[in-house]
């Protein structure tokens, strides 16, 4: 009997102990905890809802600055392709006149209309002249530092002028002052054109074979390969203008240059 009794007593003691934790969280303020949780969920989704504001008003800001930028940028190739469309047209009226040159040929094109500047040059070696020339040879010499002025200021002197020696030094000092520049070619191709039309085949040879040596995938590359063939054979040197022609018509088979050199070879 007090065996039994023991064993009850102890198993209610355990029973007490298991029991005891549970009924303390159970009468827990239940209240309190459940108040504070929602009130701190609240408060951090008033935080995050802040924060999503403030990064949608930052994103909106930066799109804008974005449409902005790309207006601007549209606005600059807008100009830009105006002034390359500018840049291509006045090319284009610079070869022209460059072939309308060519065609004179001879010293017919180099000789001066008229204009003191070249009577200067002309007559160089007496005094008054020399004071006469001197101008201009200053003008032939000088830089702005700026290689396009400096270009169409040597292409004034011929087309414009008519002042074919102080072209020639004008389009030497470009060549050596900038070397990087786009008109390389060109200038070049100038000085061909000039020293041919003074007669001086071998100085105009050696500044056509530039072009193509240098720039070989320049606009001007085809024509002054064509014009060292027939420098070749004006030379009398045929074996070598026909060699230069068949240059030609390979590497520039669509070119009018290459037409023409085709016409040359029937020739021959």
């Amino acid at each position: 009997m007090s065996g039994n009794f023991r064993h009850y007593l102890l198993s209610l003691s355990l029973l007490v102990g298991v029991a005891a934790p549970w009924a303390a969280t159970a009468q827990a303020p239940i209240s309190n905890v459940g108040s504070g949780s929602v009130e701190d969920r609240v408060t951090q989704l008033e935080r995050i809802s802040n924060a999503h504001g403030q990064l949608l008003t930052q994103l909106q800001q930066q799109l804008s600055d974005t449409q902005r930028d790309i207006d601007s940028l549209r606005g600059q190739i807008q100009e830009n392709q105006y002034q390359l469309s500018q840049v291509v047209e006045r090319q284009k009226q610079i070869y022209q006149q460059m072939d309308s040159l060519s065609s004179k040929g001879g010293q017919d094109a180099a000789l001066p209309d008229s204009g003191a500047g070249n009577s200067g040059a002309a007559t160089s070696s007496t005094g008054g002249s020399q004071d006469a020339a001197a101008p201009a040879a200053t003008s032939a010499g000088s830089s702005t530092g700026d290689a396009n002025t400096d270009y169409n200021a040597a292409v004034a002197l011929v087309l414009e002028k008519k002042q074919y020696d102080q072209g020639i030094t004008a389009f030497q000092n470009f060549v050596k002052r900038y070397p990087d520049s786009t008109y390389q070619p060109n200038a070049n191709y100038w000085l061909g054109q000039l020293n041919y039309n003074k007669g001086k085949k071998d100085d105009a040879a050696y500044y056509f074979a530039l072009v193509v040596k240098n720039y070989p995938k320049s606009p001007k590359s085809s024509e002054a390969l064509f014009k060292v063939g027939v420098i070749m054979q004006e030379k009398g040197q045929t074996d070598k203008a026909k060699a230069v022609y068949q240059q030609v018509i390979k590497l520039y088979p669509t070119t009018d240059s290459a037409k023409q050199a085709q016409k040359r070879l029937a020739s021959l």
